[in-house]
């Protein structure tokens, strides 16, 4: 299972999310997680890429203006990828990931 940890600026992003969005966010990240540990890549509907000028940060897509940024971290478990999630909410969040 892999482990995350949330910078301030996304839980302060987040709590901003409406219930509908936070809804539709964790059900984008059950989905990240499965692929992830299923270690094939991620399906192409979560539009995982990285992030233009922004060296080793990535976005998903949750929602169609829905976007989350993050970057691996140093595994907390061996053999387990770490996530830092960073920025989320609309495609704006895309100027400051």
């Amino acid at each position: 299972m892999p482990t995350y940890q949330a910078l301030p600026r996304f839980v302060k992003d987040f709590d901003q999310l409406s219930e509908s969005d936070k809804q539709r966010f964790r059900e984008a990240v059950a989905k990240f997680v499965e692929d992830l540990e299923r270690g094939k890549g991620f399906r192409p509907g979560l539009r995982v890429r990285g992030i233009q000028g922004a060296p080793g940060i990535f976005e998903m897509t949750w929602a169609p203006d829905g976007r989350v940024t993050f970057q691996y971290g140093e595994p907390v478990r061996e053999g387990q990828p770490h996530m830092v999630w960073r920025r989320v909410g609309a495609h704006a969040i895309l100027a400051k990931p």
